[in-house]
């Protein structure tokens, strides 16, 4: 009798992000069995993932579940999770803009769309935020490209320019744009310290903040927060907290139902600072200066859909964010972000509903992806076959 059944994978980097793309028709097809043929591909739950593919990073920690589409709109369906390192989750309750980022040139490679050169169009359909991404890939002789000119900080060398369109992403998870119905809310911590934040909810939920409320600078580079249990700890009470006003978790769960979801972001005006690997970014060459969390710890670079999320908060008149942009800046459709890798750009524009309140129309970003390798996981037989 054999040992272990196997399924072909494929390790993408996606941005600044990396995780297994696997196709959707090659998983079990009960929910909690998929879970734990994932969890084992990964060698989770351990800290050092050391019997799975699993960096030991949140970053590394993610997964696409990738197969055609039956929709009119889209050639691919999509769902992405976050593969806890420590705990037996999947958290599938938003996006991952980077890891979407190698969702286009997987495609094309499986023969899932018909390649077409210079550029295929594929139109994803993310079933996390049930909405529509189109990826524009590079193409040549039938396969996507990996080498080209274009450099995204957070990922040595370059590589070939990936456009993401993520079309109508307000409203991602909860539905709406401003799910509390409002541009900004206040909340008091367990100390009473009471903050002013703003909700939205555009390619993912987040929540936002000012650096200077918690007495920081927002130009604070992962070390030094991840090494700061007590700021973590009101980080991530923060985080919960909102994730009650959003009807994902009670905060006293929040951390262990629902960990990646609504993103968090602190953030201040442009500022001169140096990236974790010592260069200098200006501030006349970004609009904010911006730090958000990745499962509880600083995020090395910066999350695209919580990019996304704060160029639309910075965008719309009256949020927290808003308040800091210049009047040039408020005035283009580009925001410049400043994080701790470097910088990162995202187009916004908006169109007005019929009641004249703004709907985010589209939210643009430019990526790279590679794939890495491709072969077979061993998966245990009594994991993939629980009831034989």
């Amino acid at each position: 009798m054999w040992e272990s059944e196997k399924v072909r994978g494929v390790i993408y980097r996606g941005g600044t992000s990396r995780g297994v793309y696997l196709l959707e028709n090659d998983l079990p097809k009960e929910p909690h069995i998929r879970d734990q043929v994932i969890l084992s591909i990964y060698g989770s739950p351990d800290a050092r993932q050391i019997n799975g593919l699993g960096g030991a990073d949140s970053l590394t920690s993610k997964v696409a579940i990738i197969g055609p589409s039956e929709r009119e709109d889209a050639d691919v369906d999509y769902t992405f999770g976050q593969v806890s390192i420590t705990k037996p989750l999947i958290d599938y309750v938003g996006n991952c803009g980077n890891i979407s980022s190698g969702v286009g040139p997987f495609a094309v490679d499986e023969g899932l769309v018909k390649a077409v050169e210079p550029i295929t169009y594929v139109r994803i359909y993310n079933t996390n935020t049930k909405k529509i991404i189109v990826a524009e890939v590079p193409v040549r002789d039938g396969k996507a490209l990996n080498k080209g000119e274009y450099a995204i900080n957070g990922v040595p060398g370059t590589g070939a320019k990936i456009i993401l369109n993520f079309l109508d992403s307000g409203g991602a998870v909860t539905g709406k744009l401003l799910p509390t119905g409002n541009l900004k809310d206040e909340i008091t911590l367990a100390d009473g310290t009471q903050l002013t934040v703003s909700l939205v909810d555009a390619a993912n939920p987040a929540v936002f903040f000012k650096a200077s409320d918690l007495g920081l600078t927002g130009t604070e580079l992962p070390d030094a927060v991840n090494s700061n249990p007590s700021l973590l700890q009101r980080i991530e009470e923060i985080r919960s907290i909102a994730a009650e006003m959003l009807g994902l978790a009670p905060k006293q769960e929040a951390t262990d139902k629902s960990p990646a979801v609504p993103k968090i972001v602190f953030f201040s005006p442009p500022t001169d600072y140096k990236t974790s690997d010592g260069r200098h970014v200006g501030k006349e060459s970004i609009d904010l200066v911006a730090r958000t969390m990745s499962m509880q710890k600083m995020h090395k670079a910066f999350a695209v859909t919580g990019g996304i999320c704060t160029a639309t908060a910075a965008k719309l008149e009256g949020t927290v964010v808003s308040q800091i942009l210049s009047t040039e800046a408020s005035q283009r459709s580009t925001v410049r972000l400043g994080h701790p890798s470097g910088t990162l750009d995202f187009e916004i524009t908006f169109r007005k509903t019929e009641d004249g309140s703004p709907e985010l129309e589209k939210a643009a970003v430019n990526r790279t992806a590679r794939r890495i390798m491709e072969g077979y996981i061993y998966i245990p037989r009594e994991i993939y076959w629980p009831y034989h």
